[in-house]
Formats: C-alpha cells, sequence, structure tokens
C-alpha cells in the first residue's frame, strides 16, 4: 500500500505532519515563554502581594507532582497518546478560560491549578509521537523541537514589549489565543504506531529507584529547582523595580532560551567526554555564583546579562544531563515513568518549595537579596549531596 494511502502509520512520517509538529512545540513553548516570566507581573497588576504570589505559583505547580505520572501511565497502557494530548490541550484552554470570569486568589488559584494539571498531560506525549515521527525519516528530533524554543523567544520579546505599551493583563490575552490555537494544531496531527507495555515485575521499579546513585540524583535536582523560585515567581518583577523595560526583560529571558539552544547542541558531546557527575555538579556550582550575582548586582546589566548566559548551564545541560541519567540507568521499561518521576519530584514538589519560600521571603522586592542568596545556598547543597555517590555510579546502568 502507498504511504499516502495509509491513515495512520504513513502520514505519521510525512513532512505535513512533521511541519504540524513543529507548530505543536511553537505554540507549546510559545505559550510557556508567555505565562512563566510574566505572570507575576499579571497577578502584581491584580493587586497580589508577593508572599500571594508566591503562594498561589506554588499551589498550582503542585500539580506537577501528580499530572505526569498519571498521564504517562495512562499513555504507556493504552497506547494513545495523540488523545491524551488533545484531550490536554482542550482543557488547559478551557481551565485557564476561568480567569477572565473569576478576580479572588482561590478562584484564580483554582483556574491555574487545572490548567496546569491538564497541562501536564501535553509535552509528555508530544515528545513520545514526534520521536516515533522522525524516526524512520532524514529529520532529526532537535530540528523539530527547535522550534519550540523559537517559539519561547519570539513570543516573550513580543509580550515583554507589548507590556510597555499596554496593561497587566496583555499575558492572559496572549495566553487564551495561543492555547486555543494549540488545540487547534493538536487535532490536525497524525500519531504512529505505539506499543502498549502491561508486563511488568512487580516491585521493580521501586528496587531501581530506591538505589543510592537514584536517590542522590533526584535530591540533587530537587534542590536545583527549589533554587529557581525567586527566577521564576519574580524575576520580571524584579527587573521592572531595578528600571529595566518590559522589552529590555524579555530580550534578557529570550537570551537565556538562546544559550540554552546552543548547549543543546553539544550536551550529548559534552555527557560522553566528562560523564554525568561532573557536569551536573558543573552546573549547580554555575547555577549558585548565578544567583547570588543576580543577589548582588542586578543593577549592572552586563552582570544580568551573563547570569542569563549561565542558563545554558542552569537548566539546558542540566536537563539534558538528567535526562540522559535517567534513560541509561533505568531499565528501558520504566523510562516513561523515571522521567514522570523526575518531573514530578523535582520539578513539582521543589518548584512549589522554591516558589513559596521565595514568596513569603521576597516582600515586594525588599528581601531580594536574601531571597536570591537563600537560592544560592540551595544549589550549594545540591552539590554537596552529588559528593556522597562516586561519580562512576552515575555513568552506568543500574
Amino acid at each position: 500500500m502507498p504511504v499516502n494511502a495509509l491513515s495512520g502509520e504513513g502520514k505519521a512520517h510525512t513532512r505535513t505532519n512533521l511541519i504540524l509538529l513543529a507548530v505543536t512545540y511553537w505554540l507549546y513553548f510559545g505559550q510557556l515563554g508567555v505565562l512563566v516570566p510574566y505572570l507575576g507581573i499579571f497577578l502584581d497588576g491584580r493587586g497580589f502581594s508577593s508572599a500571594d504570589i508566591g503562594n498561589l505559583f506554588a499551589v498550582i505547580t503542585l500539580s506537577r507532582i501528580i499530572g505526569p505520572s498519571i498521564w504517562a501511565g495512562l499513555a504507556d497502557r493504552t497506547g494513545k497518546a495523540l488523545q491524551i494530548l488533545r484531550l490536554g490541550c482542550l482543557l488547559s484552554a478551557l481551565c485557564f478560560g476561568l480567569v477572565f470570569f473569576v478576580t479572588g486568589f482561590w478562584g484564580l488559584t483554582l483556574a491555574f491549578g487545572l490548567m496546569m494539571m491538564f497541562w501536564t498531560a501535553v509535552l509528555p506525549q508530544l515528545e513520545v509521537i514526534t520521536m516515533k515521527s522522525v524516526s524512520p525519516t532524514n529529520t532529526s528530533y532537535g530540528q523539530i523541537r527547535l522550534w519550540g524554543s523559537i517559539g519561547f523567544i519570539i513570543l516573550t520579546v513580543g509580550v515583554g514589549k507589548g507590556l510597555d505599551l499596554t496593561s497587566t493583563e496583555l499575558p492572559v490575552y496572549a495566553s487564551i489565543l495561543i492555547l486555543s490555537l494549540l488545540f487547534l494544531s493538536s487535532l490536525f496531527l497524525t500519531q504512529p504506531a505505539l506499543k502498549t507495555n502491561f508486563n511488568e515485575v512487580s516491585g521493580s521499579l521501586w528496587r531501581c529507584i530506591s538505589t543510592r546513585p537514584f536517590l542522590i540524583f533526584m535530591i540533587s535536582a530537587t534542590l536545583l529547582q527549589i533554587s529557581f523560585g525567586p527566577y521564576y515567581g519574580f524575576f520580571a518583577l524584579y527587573m521592572r523595580d531595578l528600571n529595566y523595560s518590559g522589552q529590555q526583560t524579555g530580550l534578557l529571558i529570550a537570551l537565556g532560551v538562546l544559550a540554552e539552544v546552543g548547549i543543546f547542541l553539544i550536551a550529548q558531546r559534552l555527557i560522553r567526554q566528562f560523564g554525568v557527575w561532573l557536569l551536573l555538579m558543573l552546573c549547580l556550582l554555575l547555577t549558585a555564583v548565578r544567583w547570588y550575582a543576580l543577589a548582588g548586582w542586578a543593577d549592572i546589566g552586563w552582570i544580568v546579562v551573563v547570569t542569563q548566559l549561565i542558563h545554558a548551564l542552569s537548566f539546558g545541560l542540566n536537563h539534558a544531563t538528567s535526562v540522559h541519567f535517567i534513560h541509561h540507568y533505568l531499565p528501558a521499561q520504566y523510562h516513561g515513568r523515571g522521567q514522570a518521576l523526575y518531573i514530578g519530584i523535582a520539578f513539582g514538589f521543589g518548584g512549589a518549595f522554591g516558589n513559596f519560600g521565595a514568596g513569603q521571603l521576597w516582600q515586594d522586592g525588599t528581601n531580594s537579596y536574601t531571597t536570591f542568596a537563600i537560592a544560592a545556598l540551595s544549589c550549594l547543597a545540591g552539590a554537596l549531596v552529588l559528593l556522597l555517590v562516586r561519580p562512576k555510579n552515575m555513568d552506568s546502568g543500574y
């Protein structure tokens, strides 16, 4: 049967489907480029205090603890990754729409929390579909994924400039438009055949993740994500308080993402040459320097530029190395749930705790030095934890 006559498997590998996947990445990460940097500014415009903003960030981040595991387990057992992705896109848009009808703390927390719960269904399934779709083609995963970073950069800079010209409500109007387009793009995607996994040995996953190298890795990763609390919650507000324009803030955030894209291109080569342990240690130590520099000298433009370039290590290299570690340390049948565990605990619990703590400390910017200094100490603690495991044990499988 000709490829173009196939209803599913063949169409999944066509140029049209690959372009649609690139568009979907553009919209997905474009939405993050709007919401992550500027949600704090939106909430500040609604009259919320820094403690309220930190608490709201913490509550909605908690959904990342349980969400990824639920969706990953469901996709593994049913093989219906595309249906789960579409459902996540639709319900994310509908839940986000509640923002236009509620004004109080708990109403907005519920809207953002529900949105985040369904949002966690999107990316893992998109990654699986993309990896399977590009496998028999001449297109690489990186060529598709790159468009997500481009979307993040364009929308971060665009909305940052828009904030100089309009109101603090702009991020939510941009977000609902992007979420709607994301759902529409998902309707045109085609899913390749995916295998389901019903046969498991009870307790095997627990035995793998309870080993010393994996536990040390998770504790260190969580401490790193805790340190991101001030950055994700208050960086844009911090820049505004220091008289940076919205456009300048958008460009600074975009610079960090550009640096992240660059490091992704050489990450595998660095991992092969230096190993997991050394790269994780380097990322933690330089991220500690990054946060302390923001604590003391964020009013100096070139220093902020350098701290944003370090984002290539704080997120880009660290994340690539972490994904590599999980993929090579855990048996193949546990890769999906291992990644979900990493996202849930490190980004979910760690992110929620970091956001909550930053919100309590920030005090409308009066404690910015203390908040970022504590974030630096969290990174140093993560580096010290890594000393409890031998480097070679993080480069070998379970």
